[in-house]
C-alpha cells in the first residue's frame, strides 16, 4: 500500500472514529454520511481505536480540514485557524467545534507567561467553556470586554468569566453593569463607576481575547435575549448589520456601525487593544457575521467546523 493510501485509510479511520465517539452517530448514520457500508464503518471505527488515533479526543488530522485551515488563513490573513470535522448537519456545528476549541483554550491557559486574557459572551463560547477540564492557572488574569447584567436587572445567563475562574482559579474582573444604557446620562453614570472604568481599562490592555460571535438576522443573540427592541434590530440591520462581537454591531465589511445602539454599549469593541483575538464560532446562521468580520480583519485566530469553513472559502 502507497503511503497517500495509507494517509488517505488513517483520514477515513479517524473521520469514522470522530463521528461515532464525538459527533455521537449510530454506525448506520456514518455509513450514510461517509457512503460506505456498515460493515466498513465498524472495521474503521476499530482501526482507529488500533493505531491510537482514539483517545479522549480524536488525535489524527484530517486531511480535509488540514486544507481547509490552510485556505482560510491565506484568504484572510489569519495567523490561526482550526476546522473540526462536521458532524451531521451544519446545525450541529456547536458540538463539533468544542472538541477542537477546548485543546485550543486549555493551551492558552497552560501557559506559564502570565497574561491579560479578555472574554466575551454568548452560547458558544459558554458551551466551550463548560468542556474545560479544570487547571491551575493562577497566573493569569481575566476581564469581561462586556457588561454581565441583562435589562431586566438578572444576571446575563451566557456570561462566561465566573465558569473560566472557577476552571481555572485566575483573578477575574467581570464588568458588572449592564450590557448597554438607555440613554447617555444613564452610560456615563455606568462608565464612571469605578469598578467598570477598571475593568474597561484592563480590557483595553489584553494580551488575547476570546470571543463567540453573533448574528443580526431576526434570531440575533442581542434580541432573544432582550438587550435589543424589535424597533431597534429593524434599526440597525436597516443600517447594514451584519454581525456583531461583545454587543458592537459591524457591517458587511466589518466596520463598526455609526449607530446609536453601538455607542449605548457600557462594554470596550474588539480590536481596542493590541493582542490576537480568538473567535469561536459556525453554523448556518454565523456564515455572514464571521465573513464580514474576517474582511474587517476583526479577528485574527477562527476556530470553526468543516462544513462553515467551506463556505467562507467558496464565497
Amino acid at each position: 500500500m502507497s503511503d497517500d493510501t495509507e494517509h488517505a485509510a488513517l483520514d477515513l479511520a479517524a473521520r469514522a472514529g470522530w463521528l461515532y465517539y464525538v459527533g455521537g452517530m449510530r454506525q448506520d448514520q456514518i455509513a450514510a454520511e461517509l457512503g460506505i457500508s456498515r460493515q466498513r464503518v465498524q472495521r474503521l471505527v476499530a482501526r482507529a481505536i488500533a493505531e491510537g488515533l482514539v483517545r479522549v479526543r480524536i488525535d489524527h488530522p484530517v486531511a480535509e480540514c488540514l486544507e481547509l485551515e490552510k485556505a482560510l488563513r491565506q484568504r484572510y490573513g489569519l495567523a490561526r485557524a482550526r476546522v473540526a470535522p462536521r458532524a451531521g448537519s451544519i446545525d450541529e456545528a456547536m458540538r463539533a467545534i468544542a472538541s477542537f476549541a477546548v485543546p485550543e483554550l486549555e493551551r492558552i491557559f497552560d501557559d506559564p507567561t502570565p497574561k491579560l486574557i479578555g472574554l466575551g459572551t454568548g452560547r458558544t463560547l459558554r458551551s466551550v467553556i463548560e468542556h474545560m477540564q479544570p487547571t491551575q492557572a493562577r497566573q493569569h488574569r481575566l476581564v469581561s470586554l462586556i457588561g454581565n447584567v441583562a435589562p431586566d436587572g438578572s444576571a446575563s445567563f451566557y456570561e462566561v468569566i465566573m465558569r473560566v475562574a472557577d476552571k481555572t482559579g485566575a483573578a477575574h474582573f467581570p464588568m458588572s453593569a449592564p450590557v448597554m444604557a438607555r440613554d447617555a446620562d444613564e452610560l456615563e453614570v455606568y462608565r464612571n463607576l469605578p469598578h467598570v472604568r477598571n475593568a474597561r481599562e484592563l480590557a483595553m490592555q489584553t494580551d488575547v481575547t476570546l470571543v463567540g460571535i453573533g448574528q443580526m438576522a431576526d434570531d440575533a443573540p442581542l434580541h432573544v435575549d432582550g438587550f435589543l427592541t424589535r424597533e431597534e434590530l429593524r434599526a440597525v440591520q436597516d443600517a447594514g448589520a451584519a454581525g456583531e462581537l461583545c454587543g458592537h454591531i459591524f457591517d458587511s465589511d466589518g466596520q463598526y456601525l455609526d449607530h446609536p445602539v453601538n455607542d449605548s454599549m457600557v462594554g470596550v469593541r474588539v480590536r481596542n487593544s493590541n493582542g490576537p483575538v480568538v473567535c469561536i464560532g459556525g453554523g448556518t446562521s454565523k456564515i455572514k457575521a464571521l465573513r464580514a468580520a474576517l474582511k474587517g480583519k476583526l479577528i485574527d485566530h477562527l476556530i470553526t467546523d468543516e462544513l462553515t469553513a467551506a463556505e467562507l472559502i467558496g464565497a
